[in-house]
């Protein structure tokens, strides 16, 4: 895990400002515009309005509704089956040696073709990713819970290593940043929001299946990257390029 989150912060200088032209002008943006998204989420939690609590206080209770449930839904997979295979063969769709290659394609492609929507959803993407990944190892390290397939299989907090620690889930907190920039800049064709966040669900889902995390680590994971991919796109997209009214537009994290 950590391999991979040093690699996707080396790949994300390529992330851009708006319009700027050239494959390397974006570089020297890129630093200063992390560091600001990374204190804006994690600062959020103290400036959440009341109006907005409610949202915490639902997605708590569901998390810890999962949490109480997670060994008995794991249970009902079993191990060596058909449905742990194709879920491990999905999963691979999420991987940071996945979505960060279609983000940089997206960025290069944009850029070469001067398409400047495309060229944006790869800037986004790539600075969504890396701010979800530096999220999800700082939580991995602090929860250290145990996978499925450690201890006892309940999936206890502060048993586990901090290097394969379970929540969230990586797969799903990396493809649903993605998959929110991306379903924000193309939103107006209708197909690009469903396939974006349909692809991202059955990862999330595959990851239960492959018995690699519980259902509580997935939707944790799954929402945080809703939240920060939403987040990014909110802070940097280019105005100037006609936009959307997102799915959930009105919720937001705090002052993000």
């Amino acid at each position: 895990m950590r391999g991979q989150v040093l690699l996707l912060l080396a790949a994300a200088t390529l992330q851009a400002q708006n319009s700027q032209s050239g494959y390397w002008a974006p570089f020297k943006e890129f630093p200063r515009d992390f560091l600001n998204d990374q204190k804006a989420i994690w600062t959020s939690p103290v400036h959440t309005s009341k109006s907005e609590i409610k949202w915490w206080v639902i997605f708590g209770g569901a998390t810890a509704a999962l949490i109480a449930t997670d060994k008995k839904v794991l249970e009902q997979i079993p191990p060596n089956s058909g449905a742990v295979n194709a879920g491990t063969a999905i999963s691979h769709i999420g991987a940071a040696y996945t979505i960060l290659p279609v983000s940089a394609a997206m960025y290069f492609g944009g850029t070469h073709w001067k398409d400047e929507r495309l060229r944006e959803t790869g800037f986004l993407g790539m600075e969504a990713i890396a701010d979800a990944y530096v999220v999800d190892t700082v939580l991995k390290a602090v929860t250290l819970r145990q996978r499925p397939n450690e201890g006892d299989g309940s999936g206890q907090f502060w048993k586990g290593s901090a290097w394969n620690s379970s929540f969230p889930s990586a797969h799903a907190i990396g493809i649903w940043s993605l998959a929110t920039v991306t379903a924000s800049e193309y939103a107006s064709q209708r197909w690009v929001p469903f396939a974006a966040y349909g692809l991202a669900a059955t990862v999330s889902v595959s990851r239960v299946l492959a018995r690699q995390h519980f259902p509580s680590d997935v939707l944790v994971g799954s929402a945080m990257g809703w939240f920060i991919g939403n987040y990014v796109y909110r802070k940097h997209h280019n105005e100037t390029l006609k936009g959307w009214r997102r799915v959930f537009d009105h919720v937001s994290i705090g002052s993000i």
